[in-house]
């Protein structure tokens, strides 16, 4: 009877230690395992088992219990590989290595450019990105009074989880927003701007500027603009909605009636027409001293800063009809 009781015991242990040291492959099977809040260590080694990333899901709950770790997993979406050693798979959980994708966000982007690099890349939903974008009930609990997210997705490289709604990415960009911005972004911008009248501001200045140095001289031929009633007559605005801006645009988009085309309204366009960098904000914010009123771009994606129209038009026959 002690015979078979150590024989069994020696067995028991000879298969712990089995499962332990010796993975089920040799790494070439690659795993993506989801972890909901919520879930207990029977469901989760229930799918590592399933996933062919352990041996048994009794020794992975087993080995949890042992090293107490029952009550320190975290989580989250996460990959393994069959060759990975089921301490090794605790770990990552434990210490919530979870799986991010990278995806980065350009300067002046719009919303409904992000809806469509992150549907190329399948991370989201397009339609359902951009519906979530003018959701009521999410720019309410983010304290956005506006009809879209469009401007505080912040420009920015982030680590995306697998399986992430397209909800929880506009509020993890959102928050790099607020983060990025500062203080003023819960108030008022200065200069007598409001916070959404500064992002869409500087969201026009994101599209003009090509050279980084000229952002600020590109506001204040648009705020001196405002204070003497002048239209902005910024390109961007014409086509926003429409297609993206290429750096150039027709006359049809010029005369085309919309609430954001600044050919044909007054003042500053509703909202943002893309999500504007630090740099584009920091520029309405303080901007240059000049009295200039008008600007051309130059082949090299420079501008050349005009006083008078007349002094303009030369610059338009100088460096576009040419």
């Amino acid at each position: 009877m002690v015979a078979a009781v150590r024989l069994l015991l020696a067995s028991l242990l000879l298969w712990y230690l089995f499962c332990l040291f010796v993975p089920p492959g040799d790494g070439s099977v690659v795993s993506d395992v989801s972890f909901p809040p919520g879930s207990g260590i029977r469901r989760l080694a229930a799918e590592l088992k399933g996933k062919g990333v352990i041996r048994s899901s009794w020794h992975f709950f087993i080995l949890t219990r042992l090293r107490g770790d029952a009550h320190r997993l975290k989580a989250g979406e996460y990959r393994f590989t069959d060759g990975m050693a089921p301490d090794k798979i605790l770990g990552k959980i434990v210490a919530g290595d979870v799986d991010f994708r990278k995806f980065a966000l350009p300067e002046g982007y719009s919303i409904y450019q992000v809806a469509e690099l992150l549907g190329q890349k399948g991370y989201v939903d397009k339609e359902k990105f951009l519906k979530k974008c003018r959701d009521k009930a999410l720019l309410l609990r983010l304290a956005i009074g506006a009809d879209s997210v469009e401007g505080y997705l912040y420009p920015a490289t982030y680590n995306i989880v697998r399986n992430v709604s397209e909800e929880q990415l506009i509020e993890q960009m959102v928050s790099q927003f607020r983060k990025v911005s500062g203080e003023w972004a819960t108030g008022n911008g200065g200069g007598g701007l409001s916070r959404q009248e500064v992002v869409t501001l500087a969201s026009l200045i994101e599209k003009e500027a090509v050279t980084p140095a000229e952002r600020p001289l590109i506001a204040s031929v648009f705020l001196n603009r405002l204070k003497v009633g002048m239209p902005l007559q910024s390109d961007p605005t014409a086509v926003y909605g429409m297609r993206a801006f290429g750096g150039k645009v027709t006359k049809a988009d010029v005369v085309r009636k919309s609430p954001y085309n600044t050919y044909v309204i007054k003042g500053l366009p509703p909202g943002p027409i893309g999500n504007p960098g630090i740099d584009a904000i920091r520029a309405v914010l303080n901007p240059a001293k000049s009295d200039y009123y008008y600007f051309v771009a130059r082949q090299d994606g420079t501008h050349y800063f005009s006083l008078t129209l007349d002094e303009h038009n030369r610059a338009v026959r100088n460096y576009l009809k040419n």
